[in-house]
């Protein structure tokens, strides 16, 4: 795409008025350095990227994040074979580390609000493997998942591991120069430089950071330290900097900043923002006061001595399961305490300025009337209203056609109907990975590890870019990224297809076509295709 000073993506209209800086005050902090890339976001993907780029020789990079302080935020996410083959692909050592990490060899146990990591092998070898067991409101078993790391490679070629995003962030993090990694870095402009041969990225520092209304975890502590609201901070008071780089890579997550200002002022101006899923969460996470009875019955009805178990209102129909949209996702911690998370399709109207208390009762009647055994009524009933919190699921759709059916992700024909693809994950020198892209609900375990796929494929085209001396050639760069959207867009369609209709799990031969498409990829192909 052409990079002209007066495209959609260079607009400096922002939407607070914290972000309204003067030309003056951000010119006065205005390095001259040019990095190579700067990657804005310090989440596990755009840490991963900034690792694969050093791998490849690349160095001369910063990462850049709105966070005042790296903190213990976010829930355990499952790193599957798809994402550790990539992260593998990145850098050896890294997935090493986050292997270790993941399967407590380094820890035994992650922070106080995570779940304790199991002993390993060497301390308490297991009997079995555990699983993930999924039932029916009968208790029927539908399906089991191995939680084993051996069990998982011995199918798929690579295996599972459990790990809590900040742990993730922290093990990745670690592996680069603490020079390269910038917190209070609030990107809030990006601008085509075109005599300059790059593209500047304008940050404030020490603002007030507003709340983001599409993650999908809190960090737990909402009540003890809410975000502050009020963002009419005089440009006195802020620090501001502006960054150049040749590239950028937005791995700012589903509410990407950086997104945002490439799409608003222009005709995808629709998709600049995330869409709501039409799937949310209500969830408790620690239920202290259940009765004794109501434990055994629990363990004997639906636990069975898994440590976690999802009740769904799925029916099953000789071999294949009609699937519905509520899923209750029933856990309990080695501390003793028990939680739940349900998974349901609703209108957002109907989660919007709902008290606890009152969460509690839409749950109840969701379950209600999807028949849902007592017993778990009565565990979301005593639910501390305190503890009680929700959230709605948003996504950014890699295609918008309603009626596309993708069984296959080589079927998809990305440059068909322009009307069923939203805009190129790409404007000039930006690129987009990971949610910043295509954000989705998390029910089968892909966001993280499609990023890290991202991660892999930008990472190899900008090496070749940099091997190529082709930083200020236009043109490579165009292809380059769209190379990366070719290879990845058909792909992340069929996974949130998969995501939206829990297709997979409707019978084995689904799950089996899954399994190939996702995890048993060849990823020596795929850096040869490249």
């Amino acid at each position: 795409m052409p990079e002209t000073k007066s495209s959609p993506h260079t607009h400096t209209n922002t939407s607070t008025k914290a972000d309204t800086l003067a030309a003056s005050a951000i010119a006065s902090s205005t390095s001259q350095e040019i990095y190579d890339v700067v990657v804005v976001g310090a989440g596990p993907i755009g840490l991963a990227t900034a690792i694969g780029l050093r791998k490849r020789g690349i160095e001369n990079i910063l990462v850049i994040d709105q966070t005042r302080a790296f903190r213990q935020i976010g829930q355990v996410l499952d790193l599957l074979p798809n994402g550790l083959k990539a992260l593998k692909y990145l850098d050896p050592n890294a997935y090493e580390e986050v292997k270790k990490a993941g399967l407590g060899l380094l820890n035994s146990k992650q922070s106080n609000d995570q779940k304790t990591v199991e002993p390993t092998q060497e301390q308490q070898p297991p009997k079995t493997s555990p699983k993930w067991i999924y039932k029916n409101l009968n208790g029927e078993i539908i399906r089991s998942t191995s939680l084993s790391f051996d069990d998982w490679f011995k199918d798929y070629g690579e295996g599972r591991v459990s790990i809590s995003w900040y742990n993730l962030q922290t093990t990745l993090r670690q592996l680069l120069p603490e020079d390269q990694v910038k917190a209070n870095h609030r990107c809030i402009n990006v601008v085509n430089e075109p005599e300059k041969d790059c593209v500047r990225i304008d940050c404030v520092g020490n603002t007030q950071i507003e709340t983001n209304p599409y993650a999908y975890w809190t960090d737990g502590q909402k009540h003890n330290a809410p975000q502050p609201q009020n963002l009419d901070i005089s440009h006195q008071e802020l620090a501001t900097k502006s960054i150049r780089a040749k590239l950028v890579v937005a791995a700012d997550g589903i509410n990407s900043t950086v997104r945002r200002l490439l799409y608003t002022d222009g005709q995808y101006h629709d998709f600049a923002q995330p869409e709501y899923s039409g799937f949310a969460a209500i969830f408790c996470m620690e239920i202290t006061d259940a009765t004794k009875e109501l434990c055994t019955r629990l363990e004997e009805d639906f636990f069975q001595k898994s440590p976690v178990v999802t009740i769904t209102n799925d029916e099953i129909s000789g071999n294949s399961v009609c699937i519905n949209n509520i899923r209750l996702i029933l856990f309990h911690r080695q501390t003793g305490e028990l939680g739940y998370i349900i998974h349901l399709a609703l209108p957002l109207e109907s989660l919007q300025r709902k008290s606890e208390s009152s969460l509690i009762d839409l749950a109840l009647q969701e379950l209600e009337k999807a028949g849902f055994p007592d017993t778990l009524k009565q565990l979301v009933r005593i639910s501390p209203p305190d503890k009680m919190q929700q959230r709605p699921y948003y996504i950014h759709r890699a295609s918008i056609s309603d009626s596309l059916q993708v069984s296959n992700p080589t079927d998809l024909n990305i440059e068909a109907n322009p009307a069923t693809i939203p805009p190129a994950w790409s404007v000039g020198r930006i690129v987009l990975v990971g949610d910043a892209a295509h954000g989705m609900p998390p029910f089968m375990a892909q966001g993280a590890n499609q990023g890290l796929e991202d991660a892999l494929i930008v990472t190899t085209l900008i090496a070749k870019i940099a091997e190529k001396n082709n930083w200020n050639d236009l043109q490579a760069i165009a292809k380059a990224f769209d190379k990366y959207e070719h290879l990845r867009r058909p792909l992340i369609a069929y996974v949130q297809k998969a995501t939206l209709q829990r297709s997979p799990y409707s019978s084995d031969k689904e799950w089996q076509e899954y399994s190939q498409q996702v995890y048993r990829r060849n990823f020596d192909q795929i850096i040869e295709a490249l």
